[in-house]
């Protein structure tokens, strides 16, 4: 039995990537022996169809179960259709996601978690997002030097970006309450996951 896990980066020490369609890995893992195989995303800049294309990518993989932060109606759909079972809100090391799953601490979701396009309002895989001096969004000083912009010390992904609480999100007279209020707490934990991969990063420098 395999599980599929969207990461930051190629290895089970990357965090788990809040974005599903736009992450930069998937991996695909055994969770008994710890097996796994990394799997470049190639829709990561994709313009359209990201959902769609990551989720049949994900279950020709002959995966039993996906982790991920968040996951759009489309990619949920197709999965669904794949027999592949769903679970969001997961965060944090992907090791400590493996061991989570396997102590049954994980519920599958029955639906998607966030509106279509997700990934593209926190600015991941948008055109000059992936510059490793900058991170994308309105604080470009955030992604000075080789920490933010392209995750290689933050472990944000590339072309992640930080952004102002609720930059890109939809007005309220745009979609129905129900689904905005979803929108809205998954971007909450989206600013939670960034602010602890901040903290950590802090941290480590601080020990140096």
């Amino acid at each position: 039995m395999k599980i599929a896990i969207t990461a930051t980066g190629p290895d089970l020490n990357s965090q788990v990537d809040p974005r599903f369609g736009r992450c930069p890995y998937f991996l695909v893992v055994d969770p008994e022996t710890s097996e796994f195989e990394a799997v470049e995303n190639p829709n990561l800049s994709a313009m359209s169809g990201a959902g769609i294309q990551s989720a049949q990518l994900v279950a020709n993989k002959g995966v039993k179960s996906l982790l991920t932060g968040n996951c759009g109606p489309n990619a949920f759909q197709t999965m669904q259709a794949a027999g592949v079972e769903v679970i969001v809100g997961v965060s944090g090391p992907v090791k400590e996601a493996i061991e989570r799953y396997k102590k049954g601490e994980f519920q599958t979701t029955s639906g998607p978690n966030v509106a279509s396009h997700f990934g593209m309002q926190t600015g991941a895989g948008m055109p000059g997002a992936q510059s490793p001096g900058a991170g994308a969004g309105p604080m470009p000083g955030m992604g000075a030097g080789r920490g933010m912009g392209m995750g290689r010390g933050m472990g944000m992904g590339r072309g992640m970006g930080f952004q102002q609480p609720m930059a890109g999100a939809p007005q309220p007279s745009q979609i129905p309450k129900e689904e905005e209020m979803e929108l809205l707490k998954s971007q909450v934990q989206l600013l939670k996951q960034q602010l602890e991969a901040i903290t950590k990063r802090m941290e480590e420098l601080s020990k140096k």
